[in-house]
Order: structure tokens, then C-alpha cells, then sequence
């Protein structure tokens, strides 16, 4: 934890920020979190909607997500309620700086010119920032399992962690993070000599 903590304190600065906030607190895959449009951000509400992801070459747009669960609903967290409040302020002054140029795609991530992340482009900052950071170089696919891997430590239900990732179904959440399970066992037999202690 202390180590996402830096990493994000050395990247908040960085106009990909936001992509490295989401894929950290949302479990977003690279492509969903390139093609996610404010269309699909209820701020109100504090929900967002995977219904699009960006191409591995960046060159086009795919409606839905990599499987039909894919297609689903992310209940945000405060934290990043504030960072798309700031985010959708950023873009709006840049749409008004840029005028005729800009290209409008309604992209949360993207551009100055409004035109999506190459994701290399993504890649490459985030390897320079793990860097800087001084912290483990991990892929960014694998902030998506830190996010699985925090909620299960929270003892979150592998149900709901099933559906923040869009994994067709339970047995698949359960098989990727099955190493993570047994310090949750170790837990669960404190928890239940901490509840005999007290009715004994």
C-alpha cells in the first residue's frame, strides 16, 4: 500500500494521472480506461460505465468491453470523485484553449487535442514514473490486481471484486487470486478465536 501511496504522489502531477488513479482504484483494464467517455461518468451518482474500450493500437474504438461482464457498473470512491471532478476541468479548459482543433471524442483520458492515449504512449510514461518513483517495476495490468488484491485483504466478497473486474463469472476471480486466499483463511481462524474469547 505504502508503495501505490508513492507511486501516486510522484505521478499526480502527470496528465496521465487519472488513467494510473482509475486502473488503481477501479480494477479497469488499459483499453477500457483509454475509451471511457464522460458520457458514461455519473458523477451524482459516483458511478461509472464500461460501454467502450480503446484498440491496443489506439487507432479505433470497440463498443462493449473484452466480455459480455465486461460490459458493467463501478461504484467510485471518493477519492476519485474529486480527481474527475479536477479532470473534467482540465479538459473543458482545454477544448476552450484549443477551439476549432480540438478533437471531441468526450474522452475522461486523452490528449490535449481531445484525441485518444496511444496506449504504448501510456506504457511508457508509467515504466518512467515506476522509476522515479522508486518502486517495483510492475505492469500496468497488474494494478488491476492490486485492486483485487486490497478488496480481498478488506475482506470485500469475491462476488463483488468479480464484478468491479468484469470477469465472467466468481471461479475466475477466484482462481487468478487463489495466492492471496490463504493469509485470508489465517484471518478468518483469528476472527473466530477473537469471537470465542468473548462469549467465553
Amino acid at each position: 500500500m505504502d508503495e501505490i501511496k508513492q507511486f501516486l504522489k510522484v505521478a499526480i502531477n502527470h496528465r496521465f494521472y487519472p488513467a494510473f488513479h482509475l486502473a488503481i482504484t477501479t480494477g479497469m483494464r488499459r483499453g477500457e480506461i483509454l475509451g471511457l467517455r464522460w458520457k458514461d461518468v455519473n458523477l451524482e451518482k459516483g458511478i461509472l460505465y464500461v460501454r467502450q474500450t480503446l484498440s491496443r493500437d489506439g487507432k479505433y474504438f470497440l463498443n462493449g468491453a473484452k466480455t459480455e461482464a465486461g460490459v458493467r457498473s463501478i461504484q467510485l470512491a471518493n477519492a476519485s470523485i474529486v480527481m474527475l471532478k479536477k479532470q473534467k476541468r482540465i479538459v473543458a479548459k482545454e477544448k476552450l484553449s484549443c477551439g476549432p482543433e480540438y478533437n471531441d471524442y468526450d474522452l475522461v483520458v486523452c490528449t490535449s487535442k481531445g484525441t485518444p492515449v496511444i496506449p504504448s504512449n501510456l506504457k511508457r510514461t508509467y515504466q518512467r514514473l515506476i522509476k522515479e518513483a522508486d518502486v517495483p517495476l510492475i505492469r500496468f495490468h497488474d494494478l488491476r490486481h492490486t485492486h483485487a488484491t486490497m478488496l480481498l485483504a478488506q475482506g470485500i466478497h469475491a462476488k463483488v471484486i468479480s464484478e468491479r473486474l468484469g470477469h465472467s463469472n466468481i471461479k475466475t476471480t477466484l482462481d487468478i487470486y487463489s495466492h492471496v486466499l490463504p493469509n485470508m483463511q489465517e484471518e478468518a481462524a483469528n476472527q473466530i478465536d477473537a469471537l470465542l474469547s468473548k462469549t467465553q
